[in-house]
C-alpha cells in the first residue's frame, strides 16, 4: 500500500519501522526540528531522524490548513495515512484525501482516555488494563470508530516509561494487522458511556502530597516517571521519585521509616529509584550513599 506516515516522538518510531518493512511509505510528516541542547541548535525529531536513515522523504509543515499544504498532501495519492502522536490537527480535506482515510494509533482502550496523555492518566488513575486502538480518524478528538483493539494488563510497578515502550511495540504490530485486514474490518462506533479525557500533564501536578494514601502516591510516582517526575523536598533539595512500590508501614506523612521507605496518609511507599537535582536517575541504595536524608520529606 502507498502510505503517508505522520508522527513525531520516540513512540512513533517502531510504527514507522514496521510499516517501512512491509509497505511503500511515500512520505513522512512530522513536527519541525526544535532548538535543543546547550548550543540551542535545531535537532530533528526522532521520527525525522529515523525517516532520513531509511531514505524516506520528510515534510514538516507548521500547519496543514493552507490550500497549498492540502494540495501537496493530496498529490501523494496515498492509499492510507497512518497517524501516531503527530502533534497537528488534521483538517477535513487531509482526512479525506487518502483512499482509505487516515488511521490513528491511540494508546488506550477507547473511549477511555481520549486526548494527550493516555498512558500517564491510566497509571495515575489506577487502571489495571490498557492497550492500543486503531481508529478511523474524524474531526473530533479521538472520537472515530475503532477498527481494531488490543488490550494488555498494567503491571503493579510499571511506570509510564515502561508502558510507553510496550504500547509502542503493540501499536507497530496492530497497525500492520489492521492494514492486512483493512477490507474486512468492521468499524466499531465508540459508545458515549465510559468516555474520559487524558488532559495534558501539568508540572504543577508533580508535587507529592504524603498525606494521601500510599496507593495514590505510588500511582503518581509511576505515572509521572520519567517526565516530569513526581518530586518532594529533601533537606532543601528537590528529589524526584521515579520508581516505587506500596509496602506496609506507619508513621507521620513524609516520615522516612528506613532507607527510602516513606510513610503516607495510610501505608507507605518504598522508593527503588530516584534522582537528585543535577544528577542522573539512580537506584535508592546508590542515592543514599554519602547522603543523610532528613527524618521527614515534604
Amino acid at each position: 500500500m502507498r502510505i503517508v506516515f505522520m508522527g513525531t516522538p520516540d513512540f512513533s518510531v517502531p510504527v514507522l519501522e514496521s510499516l517501512a518493512e512491509r509497505h511503500e511509505v511515500v512520505c513522512v510528516y512530522c513536527q519541525p526540528p526544535r532548538a535543543a541542547g546547550r548550543g540551542k541548535k535545531d535537532r530533528p525529531t526522532p521520527v525525522q531522524a529515523k525517516a532520513e536513515a531509511l531514505g524516506l522523504p520528510v515534510r514538516h509543515p507548521k500547519s496543514l490548513r493552507t490550500p497549498e499544504a492540502q494540495a501537496e498532501f493530496a498529490a501523494l495519492d496515498a492509499d492510507v495515512a497512518v497517524v501516531v502522536a503527530y502533534g497537528l490537527i488534521l483538517p477535513q480535506p487531509v482526512l479525506d484525501a487518502p483512499r482509505h482515510g487516515c488511521l490513528n494509533i491511540h494508546a488506550s482502550l477507547l473511549p477511555r482516555w481520549r486526548g494527550a496523555a493516555p498512558i500517564h492518566r491510566a497509571i495515575m488513575a489506577g487502571d489495571t488494563e490498557t492497550g492500543v486502538c486503531i481508529m478511523q480518524m474524524e474531526a473530533g478528538l479521538d472520537t472515530g470508530p475503532v477498527l481494531l483493539r488490543r488490550a494488555t494488563p498494567i503491571g503493579a510497578e510499571e511506570t509510564t516509561a515502561d508502558l510507553h515502550d510496550r504500547l509502542s511495540a503493540m501499536g507497530a504490530v496492530a497497525i500492520v494487522e489492521a492494514l492486512d485486514r483493512l477490507e474486512g474490518l468492521v468499524p466499531e462506533v465508540q459508545p458515549e458511556e465510559g468516555v474520559t479525557y487524558a488532559s495534558k500533564i501539568d508540572k504543577a501536578e508533580a508535587r507529592l502530597d504524603f498525606t494521601r494514601p500510599a496507593e495514590e502516591v505510588c500511582r503518581l510516582v509511576r505515572g509521572l516517571s520519567p517526565f516530569p517526575g513526581a518530586w518532594c523536598e529533601a533537606a532543601g533539595e528537590r528529589l524526584k521519585l521515579l520508581r516505587c512500590r506500596v509496602v506496609a508501614g506507619e508513621g507521620a506523612p513524609g516520615e522516612v521509616l528506613s532507607n527510602l521507605t516513606i510513610a503516607c496518609g495510610t501505608g507507605a511507599i518504598e522508593v527503588t529509584q530516584a534522582q537528585r537535582e543535577g544528577k542522573r536517575p539512580m537506584p535508592a541504595d546508590e542515592i543514599l550513599r554519602g547522603w543523610h536524608l532528613p527524618e521527614r520529606l515534604s
